[in-house]
């Protein structure tokens, strides 16, 4: 057995009540005038962290937008600097988490991650910036948060379809570890672990969104899951996600909520040991049929269709996605892509 395993620096403080411990987090860092960031939505969130952060908080840029639009990015970066801030504090979901990251990418200043939804970005070296309708991604390390703070309490009042779509979201990140081309059985544990976690918990959150075991279980899983997208490459699943996103501009956890099943079909056949792995985790005989169902059981999207993706929209997606290269179990040919956008556009599993 021969891999190459890298773990990322990260400190995580988890478990319920944890945002109570910003203060102490901003601490440890050095960190004395930090800006909050979230979106419109969570404004009143964003200002009780500020409310604990006390005199350490110097101001609040509440405008992240899905996607990080580059004049969110640049209207954020000014903020902080006008602010004298000497970090960020990025509480919300993978908008507000991925405008920390913008921030980092070109001031070298610090974030603290307080993730309210299951994506798991905030524990990769993964950002992301769109522009004239094009979604640039890369790597680097100085966009890794020096803290995220896992607090399960702020999630109890995620909404159902927000917790499902974000929870699926994660498991793809999952799913493209176990076959990556980087990838080892470290990342292959957490991966299944992961997926583990999340498929028994967001049904027990669909019943009862108030469960706070479930809820527990599920943040667990996403941060397993997100550190699977930190350690490895990904590969189709996330290419045309983010094509969909920035071209588009689709919701993002919705996109990889309804994607998922049509890659894994098309994928698993030439990666037999993720496709076994994943059997096991989901406890099921068929990964992209599960997938699928249970999404749909617990009120997610079925088609690119139901989000406003129109078939005109296919031969462009298509352009994108072989413009560039990218590692993947299967070859991409023009027609595969089609077929497999067709489908996902009506919502018929191969």
């Amino acid at each position: 057995m021969t891999f190459t395993y890298e773990a990322l620096p990260m400190r995580v403080v988890f478990g319920p009540g944890s945002l109570r411990q910003l203060p102490e987090e901003a601490d440890r860092l050095g960190l004395c005038r930090l800006l909050v960031l979230s979106t419109p939505g969570q404004r009143a969130l964003a200002e009780h962290a500020a409310t604990l952060l006390g005199d350490t908080c110097v101001g609040l840029f509440t405008e992240a937008r899905m996607h990080v639009p580059v004049e969110v990015a640049e209207a954020a970066r000014a903020a902080a600097h006008e602010a004298g801030a000497d970090g960020c504090l990025a509480i919300g979901g993978s908008s507000t988490i991925g405008l920390g990251k913008a921030i980092a990418l070109t001031s070298g200043l610090p974030v603290i991650s307080v993730p309210t939804t299951y994506a798991g970005s905030e524990m990769t070296t993964v950002w992301g910036l769109t522009d004239n309708g094009r979604k640039q991604t890369g790597r680097d390390r100085a966009v890794l948060p020096r803290s995220v703070v896992y607090d399960p309490e702020l999630t109890l009042g995620l909404p159902v379809d927000v917790s499902v779509t974000s929870g699926f979201n994660a498991i793809a990140h999952a799913v493209e570890a176990l076959y990556a081309p980087d990838a080892s059985p470290i990342v292959s544990l957490m991966a299944k672990e992961g997926v583990r976690s999340l498929a028994a918990s967001l049904p027990l959150i669909a019943a009862d969104p108030g469960d706070a075991a479930a809820r527990i279980d599920a943040l667990r899983g996403a941060w397993l899951c997100g550190a699977c997208l930190g350690a490895t490459t990904m590969s189709l699943h996330h290419k045309l996600c983010h094509i969909l996103g920035g071209t588009f501009d689709l919701p993002h956890a919705a996109v990889h909520t309804v994607l998922l099943p049509y890659v894994t079909a098309f994928n698993l056949p030439a990666a037999p040991a993720a496709e076994q792995a994943l059997r096991r985790a989901l406890a099921t005989d068929d990964v992209p049929k599960h997938l699928a169902h249970t999404s749909a059981e617990l009120g997610a999207p079925r088609s690119l269709a139901e989000l406003g993706l129109r078939e005109r929209d296919v031969d462009e997606i298509i352009a994108q996605a072989r413009a560039q290269r990218y590692a993947n179990p299967r070859p991409v040919t023009e027609q595969a892509l089609r077929s497999l956008l067709t489908l996902a556009l009506k919502g018929i599993l191969p």
